[in-house]
C-alpha cells in the first residue's frame, strides 16, 4: 500500500485536471500558430521593415526548426526532454515585469499554450518533419531533435481510448453549456472532453448531470466538486464507458451510490475528499480493478480499511490524511 498526504484540497483537483496530457504534441499544427503570431515579428530572419533593416532580437530566430535548436547569442534555448533546462520554455513563464519576460511586448501565450510547450519539450522537442524557412541555413545544419520520442503507457491509452470517438457537435456542446457544464477537449484536436460544473456547483443537481448524457461517449474526466448531487447522479456516471478521472469531493453520496459505479471498467481515479464514505463503500471500490488512485482525506473511512481496499488492487494509491 501507498498511502500519501495531501494537506490541501485543491491538490487534489490539480492532479485530477493535469493526469490527461496524453499525446505527443504536433509542433507545426499545435504550437506554431501561436508561436508565429505572438513571437515571430522579434525572432524571424533579418528583414527590411518600415524601411529599416530589423535583426532577430537576441540574435534568436523561431521561424525554423534549424535555428530553434543553433539558439540564441547567449546559447542554446532548447533542451529536449527538459523544460527547465529550456531558456524558450522559462522566458514565457516568468512574472510580467521581468526583463527576461517572453513576449516583450504584445499578447503573451495562454496558459494552454505554454502548457503544450512545456509537453512538447518533454517529449523530446520533436519539430515532426517542420524546418521553417531556410533563409541563412548553414550548409547540414540539424533540423530535428536527436532525442526520439517514444510513446509513453498513457499516450496509448487514450489513443487506444479515443479509436472511434466521433467529435462533439455544436449542438450537443450548445445543450451541455446550457445546462451549466463547462466541457472542454483533454488535447488539441482529440474527441475526448473533461466536463465540470465549477462556475454553478450550488446549482448542480442530479438533473443537471443527467444532461451530460449526450456526451458520454466523449467524457473521460468529469469534476462534480462539491455540488449537491446525490446518488441519483451515480446512475448516470456509470454510463460513461470511457470515464477516467472522476471527482466527487465534498458531496452528499454514499456508501450505496458507489455500488452503481462498478461497471466503469477503464476508470483509474476517484476522489471522494469531505465526503461521508466510510469502509463499507471502499468495499465496492475495491471491485473496480482498474483503479490507480484513490483519495480519502477527511472522509469517514478509517486506515484499516484503506488497507483491506489496497491489498485487493495491486499498486493502488491511497490517500487517506
Amino acid at each position: 500500500m501507498s498511502t500519501t498526504a495531501f494537506r490541501f484540497p485543491f491538490i487534489i483537483s490539480v492532479y485530477l485536471m493535469t493526469s490527461s496530457a496524453y499525446s505527443a504534441v504536433n509542433f507545426e499544427k499545435d504550437l506554431l500558430p501561436a508561436i508565429t503570431k505572438k513571437c515571430m515579428d522579434c525572432h524571424k530572419a533579418t528583414h527590411v521593415q518600415n524601411g529599416q533593416k530589423k535583426e532577430p532580437k537576441a540574435g534568436l530566430r523561431l521561424d525554423a526548426s534549424w535555428a530553434i535548436l543553433k539558439g540564441s547569442e547567449n546559447g542554446p534555448v532548447l533542451t529536449p526532454g527538459a523544460p527547465d533546462k529550456s531558456a524558450i520554455y522559462e522566458s514565457v513563464t516568468l512574472p510580467k515585469d521581468d526583463d527576461a519576460h517572453m513576449p516583450s511586448k504584445g499578447e503573451d501565450l495562454t496558459k494552454e499554450e505554454i502548457a503544450l510547450l512545456k509537453t512538447w519539450i518533454e517529449e523530446g522537442a520533436n519539430f515532426g518533419g517542420w524546418v521553417g524557412s531556410v533563409e541563412g541555413m548553414p550548409a547540414g545544419a540539424m533540423t530535428e531533435s536527436t532525442k526520439p520520442y517514444t510513446p509513453r503507457a498513457r499516450d496509448l491509452f487514450y489513443a487506444a481510448l479515443e479509436k472511434e470517438v466521433k467529435p462533439l457537435s455544436d449542438e450537443v456542446l450548445a445543450k451541455a453549456k446550457a445546462a451549466g457544464a463547462q466541457v472542454s477537449s483533454v488535447k488539441v484536436d482529440s474527441p475526448l472532453v473533461r466536463v465540470d460544473f465549477l462556475t454553478g456547483v450550488s446549482k448542480c443537481d442530479d438533473a443537471k448531470v443527467a444532461e451530460i448524457l449526450p456526451l458520454k461517449e466523449n467524457i473521460v474526466q468529469l469534476d462534480l466538486g462539491r455540488t449537491i448531487i446525490t446518488d441519483a447522479a451515480l446512475k448516470t456516471i456509470a454510463q460513461l464507458p470511457r470515464l477516467v478521472s472522476l471527482d466527487l469531493r465534498q458531496t452528499k453520496i454514499t456508501d450505496a451510490g458507489l455500488e452503481s459505479l462498478m461497471g466503469l471498467k477503464k476508470i483509474e481515479s476517484i476522489n471522494l475528499y469531505g465526503t461521508e464514505i466510510t469502509d463499507a463503500g471502499l468495499m465496492h471500490l475495491a471491485k473496480l480493478k482498474s483503479l490507480k488512485n484513490v483519495h480519502l482525506w477527511q472522509s469517514k473511512a478509517t486506515k484499516p480499511g484503506v488497507k483491506q481496499l489496497a491489498a485487493a488492487i495491486p499498486g493502488l494509491k491511497v490517500s487517506i490524511e
